[in-house]
């Protein structure tokens, strides 16, 4: 098992939902696991780490427990939920803001704590999860597309809730201009409006999918209003 680098800024903030959220990582765990002991308690330590890194701003623990949050509303609906959710634990355990492989990363890291605790069937599948979760193209499998819907559905927000996740997303590239941001930006909020739908599946449809869309149109035309155009 490759070792994280170290970070002091692991703390999820409020002990008790730190205490919550490692418990209810260590029961996913040792459902799923399939080999000899394997220091769980450990694993949590050093993923939260990963998320606590100095650099993050909204790529943290808090948009991980929004994610599970979503994922618990929609359980029911999911075929292989522990694969889901072990997903979304990991699925931006490596962040660098503008990198284009944090997702392959992030699964290869999983693959990496998990080998030899896993059904390699199951290994295989959160893996892949994970990597839908780069919305470069939309998913045709289910759980592909709930995992592609959990993770945005921050767009659902209340507006200034979703502003503020803006915020915290644009502090995480504070080395690129707004000339060098916003474009990109802007071209990724246009290939979601551009969808026939915003969400892949109906159950987040219902919940979000006017929200969302009148989020992201509001941005669009703050944006272009400001200059911007797509590069």
């Amino acid at each position: 098992m490759r070792e994280p680098a170290e970070n002091t800024s692991a703390s999820c903030g409020d002990p008790e939902r730190s205490i919550r959220a490692q418990e209810r990582f260590v029961a996913l765990w040792n459902r799923i696991a399939t080999g000899g002991p394997i220091p769980v308690e450990a694993i949590f330590v050093r993923l939260s780490r990963l998320y606590g890194e100095a650099h993050r701003r909204y790529h943290t623990l808090d948009h991980i427990r929004h994610c599970l949050e979503e994922f618990d509303q929609a359980k029911g609906l999911i075929d292989d939920p522990d694969a889901v959710e072990m997903g979304l634990w990991f699925h931006d355990a490596i962040y660098r803001s503008g990198a284009r492989d944090n997702e392959w990363r992030s699964a290869e890291l999983f693959r990496e704590w998990s080998e030899g605790f896993v059904n390699p069937a199951f290994g295989e599948r959160v893996r892949d999860l994970i990597l839908v979760t780069t919305h470069r193209a939309a998913p045709a499998a289910p759980d592909q597309r709930y995992i592609a819907d959990i993770d945005l559905s921050s767009f659902g927000l209340p507006w200034d809730e979703f502003e503020r996740d803006g915020r915290h997303i644009r502090a995480e590239f504070a080395n690129v201009s707004d000339e060098g941001y916003y474009p990109g930006h802007l071209r990724f909020l246009l290939s979601l409006l551009d969808r026939p739908t915003f969400f892949l599946t109906e159950h987040f449809r219902r919940r979000y999918e006017r929200i969302a869309r009148a989020n992201a149109r509001r941005v669009v035309a703050d944006l272009r209003a400001r200059g911007y155009g797509v590069a």
